[in-house]
């Protein structure tokens, strides 16, 4: 009933460095196939029995698919990555940019072109333009509209 025990010096460095690199290349296998089958998924010049066709090679022959297809489409999977990555940045940005212009106050200026470019379309009269002009000169803030017509409401309907 008694195992044998293992001790330290029994197991010689080499083999700890030999094991530790097995490892090492085993996580680096999996890395490799997990991008190769989300690449396979992200092309979208692929149709679907391109896709399905890739996947049963990588998955039934995983060393030699993989090397194949690395072989026939490394080139364009690196340049997807690059897209995704400009494409992922550029949602970045403009999410930052819209949020910024978001949290700025909006200046008195910005309020009169805004009421401007409203009285060109039509959508207020040239009473309403002028109610609400002087609102925004006498400094009460942005006008409110009214829920049924959109206009701007005048200060002795408040």
């Amino acid at each position: 009933m008694s195992a044998p025990t293992y001790l330290a010096y029994d197991y010689p460095a080499l083999s700890v460095f030999w094991s530790m690199l097995v490892f090492f290349l085993w996580i680096m296998w999996f890395v490799l196939l997990f991008r190769v089958v989300v690449d396979i998924f992200r092309d979208d010049n692929l149709g679907g029995w391109g896709k399905a066709g890739w996947t049963l090679c990588v998955v039934l022959l995983p060393f030699l698919g993989v090397l194949i297809y690395l072989i026939a489409r490394g080139k364009d999977m690196g340049r997807r990555e690059v897209e995704q990555a400009r494409a992922q940045q550029q949602a970045i940005d403009d999410y930052i940019r819209q949020t910024a212009q978001q949290d700025v106050p909006r200046t008195s200026a910005d309020e009169l072109a805004k009421l401007s470019a409203m009285r060109s379309r039509g959508d207020i009269t040239d009473d309403e333009f002028r109610r609400a002009k002087e609102l925004v000169l006498a400094g009460s803030g942005k006008p409110e509209r009214t829920e049924q017509t959109g206009a701007v409401p005048s200060a002795s309907a408040r």
